[in-house]
């Protein structure tokens, strides 16, 4: 028995840019508390990773906003 073929929904509308920046602030907030309380030695990779997930996150906003993506 075959299924009846259903064309494809649209595609949804979305802020790409906002939910990269919102990442992007959720990391650097991160970053910046984990500056203030200090993790213990063995665990100071906690920061870097925060770090680059900053740094990742500009890359993400550069490659959402560039032209003719998509």
């Amino acid at each position: 028995m075959k299924q009846q073929w259903h064309p494809d929904p649209e595609p949804i509308k979305t802020n790409d840019t906002a939910a990269v920046a919102v990442g992007t602030a959720v990391w650097a907030v991160a970053f910046v508390a984990l500056l203030i309380f200090r993790p213990a030695p063995e665990n100071t990779w906690w920061i870097w990773t925060c770090l680059t997930g900053v740094g990742f996150g500009f890359v993400g906003i550069w490659l959402v906003r560039r032209p003719g993506r998509g």
